[in-house]
């Protein structure tokens, strides 16, 4: 079977099996990097705002402020990388072995601080809305906040392990093609248990919420609504596509199935750009939207 490539990325920067010409390799990869490119210059502004003018965050629970910090960091941490990896998309990767572990790894840091603290935002405010909690003081929020960094911490860690830079027939690529099947198995298992525990929570959550919004007679708005549905709907439609090529990557290489494998190869270049697009999206879904639904908490608290 073709020496495995798992889609432990930002996206696979090595070539596809079956070394196509340069000028294949240009084509393929020209969509990810207009994409790249859009999140790069919407998603660095909107979470740079974030930081610093917190819109409507006096509306917010001192949690839930910590929370959408945390989110805007996380995010801009992901992003800001960006034009490297366009770069080393183009053409080739230049810096070594060490940076090539390390971006990868605070890459991914980053990504699940984003993924677990919208999962976190969630659950605080099904509580907040429907069970009227306030929970956590300084202190809590403190723990909190060092708990999930150091679950991400935790799930990154293989980044650092399989990470390796390749020499290919079109250049240098930093990428994670000659792990063992066994390791890729265990990596995208855990990813895809982590997504799949997250869409879950963050979706009951937010139905939880718009059925307490809906049977509250005195509080009737379509904003909020929409708001709710918009992040369940997001959530799902961008991660899923992710996790669903790492469960087909996992049956390719327990299979050994040569086609599904070319597939899932295909479709990681293709999936896991949209990981960035959430990280574009979410100071618009989280922190400029987010006045309506601390208005149902303001209404459930009357």
């Amino acid at each position: 079977m073709e020496q495995f490539n798992s889609s432990l990325v930002p996206f696979n920067i090595s070539s596809n099996p079956g070394e196509p010409s340069p000028t294949s390799l240009v084509s393929i990869r020209l969509v990810p990097v207009v994409v790249l490119s859009i999140c790069f210059l919407l998603g660095v502004p909107g979470n740079i705002a974030v930081i610093i003018l917190k819109p409507n965050w006096q509306h917010l629970s001192s949690l839930s402020q910590s929370l959408m910090l945390n989110l805007a960091i996380s995010d801009l941490i992901c992003l800001l990388p960006l034009p490297l990896w366009i770069y080393t998309l183009l053409y080739s990767w230049t810096l070594g072995l060490v940076a090539c572990k390390l971006l990868t790894y605070f890459m991914f840091c980053s990504i699940y601080s984003s993924l677990l603290t919208v999962t976190l935002l969630s659950v605080q405010r099904y509580l907040q809305v429907v069970n009227l909690q306030n929970c956590l003081d300084q202190a809590g929020r403190r723990r909190l906040i060092v708990l999930l960094w150091l679950v991400t911490v935790i799930l990154s860690i293989p980044a650092l392990v399989i990470r390796q830079v390749i020499e290919e027939q079109h250049g240098t690529s930093c990428t994670d093609s000659h792990a063992p099947p066994s390791q890729l198995v265990a990596v995208l298992l855990s990813e895809c248990l982590v997504g799949f525990v997250s869409i879950s929570v963050v979706a009951f959550s937010y139905i939880g919420v718009q059925r307490k919004v809906n049977q509250a007679a005195f509080f009737n708005n379509p904003q909020t609504a929409r708001l709710i549905t918009s992040i369940i709907v997001t959530f799902f439609v961008l991660w899923m596509p992710y996790y669903i090529t790492n469960v087909l990557g996992v049956s390719a290489i327990l299979q050994k199935n040569d086609g599904l494998w070319m597939f899932c190869l295909k479709s990681w270049n293709a999936v896991s750009g949209l990981v960035f697009v959430i990280s574009c999206l979410n100071p618009f879904l989280y922190a400029f939207a987010f006045k309506n639904m601390c208005t149902v908490c303001k209404e459930r608290e009357h």
